[in-house]
């Protein structure tokens, strides 16, 4: 892999951070937590498969 594609990047660690969101909002016992950590997971992994299938599209990875 010659060169990093960031947004990629920023797409994977927010995705991380959402999981660990879920974790603590299950520790915390808030249900409203684990949903919106839920919803953003769903989100942001959505967002980061269009961003690859476009960047696919147009030859950049």
């Amino acid at each position: 892999m010659k060169n990093v594609k960031w947004s990629l990047l920023v797409y994977a660690i927010l995705a991380a951070a959402s999981i660990m969101g879920i974790g603590v909002a299950i520790s915390e016992k808030s249900i409203i937590g684990a949903i919106g950590c839920l919803l953003a997971i769903i989100v942001i992994m959505g967002m980061g498969f269009k961003t690859k299938k476009k960047m696919r599209e147009n030859g950049e990875l």
